[in-house]
């Protein structure tokens, strides 16, 4: 299987996971037996025009890890010509000169996917304002199944901030491709799960339902999804401040889990979390982030392909 752009979690069905996953399984062996050089002469451009860290390195990690070269910007919000008035498409132009993909991050919805109209390689996008991180549910996906042993049949409690949670989103997305789910979204009130992601479950066939109170979803989870409560998004203090603080796992939650359950955390938390989790075995957020290395090398491999 191969994505001329990656923009969006519909583009995958589960033939294609299966295959991705394969790979995925194939870039662990490759790190663990000390990377290869098949993509040296390779240009892997980042553009990211909103903060990460995680995504970003893992993304710059898994290139050299392959033997190819990065280049780009953390900032290119101010350390670009956007700041001199160049529009997105043309700058997509222009880089694309220099590069054999381009990862790109943006503050605006639907801006990979304009990317990707003008764009002569490969575009993968690593985050559109709160549209989606397709990236993200991928790696998400790929720790359910190394952690659980499956993805058909799972009930899985998506908590925090759904209405601009892009990683929810995708993630959404792409379980829609598996039998028998049951998501359980819980979230505060001005924050829900938008009704088009909804929209999308129906359409496909996936259980959900909308629970406020999380001790009630939490004893037949088999994995919590937790999210952090986006300050950055909301238009007001007050706003973030009514969605702040209302679902943190802690001891008291895990005492009520299932044993063979799982918790997983997109990253960066702040706060949601307890710090007395993280020693637990069913913790899986910092195994799932280093999941993302594989499943971006596994991409990477794909679009060079």
């Amino acid at each position: 299987m191969q994505h001329e752009h990656i923009i969006g979690a519909k583009q995958f069905n589960r033939e294609h996971l299966e295959e991705l996953f394969e790979i995925a399984r194939e870039m662990e062996r490759i790190v663990e037996s000390g990377g290869s050089n098949r993509y040296q002469n390779k240009v892997m451009t980042t553009l990211f025009f909103e903060p990460s860290t995680r995504t970003r390195l893992s993304f710059e990690s898994a290139m050299s890890r392959l033997g190819g070269k990065v280049i780009g910007t953390e900032n290119a919000a101010m350390f670009s010509s956007t700041i001199k008035g160049e529009t997105l498409e043309d700058t997509i132009r222009v880089v694309s000169a220099y590069s054999d993909v381009i990862v790109m991050r943006h503050t605006e919805i639907g801006a990979a996917q304009r990317a990707a109209k003008v764009a002569t390689v490969p575009i993968i996008n690593a985050g559109d304002g709160a549209g989606e991180h397709p990236t993200q549910a991928l790696l998400d996906l790929y720790t359910i199944q190394k952690e659980i042993g499956r993805i058909d049949d799972i009930h899985i409690v998506m908590i925090g901030d759904l209405a601009y949670g892009r990683t929810v989103h995708s993630l959404s997305y792409l379980l829609s491709n598996f039998k028998n789910i049951k998501i359980s979204f819980t979230a505060p009130e001005n924050v829900q799960i938008p009704a088009y992601v909804k929209n999308f479950l129906d359409e496909n066939g996936v259980s959900y339902v909308e629970e406020s109170d999380l001790t009630k979803v939490v004893p037949t989870a088999d994995v919590l999804y937790q999210t952090r409560i986006q300050k950055e998004r909301f238009s007001s203090v007050e706003d973030y401040k009514k969605a702040s603080g209302q679902y943190i796992i802690d001891q008291k939650v895990l005492d009520s889990m299932k044993e063979k359950s799982i918790i997983m955390h997109p990253l960066p938390r702040a706060g949601e979390i307890a710090e007395e989790v993280d020693d637990d075995p069913r913790a899986a957020y910092f195994r799932q982030a280093q999941n993302g290395l594989y499943i971006r090398m596994a991409l990477l491999e794909q679009c060079f392909k």
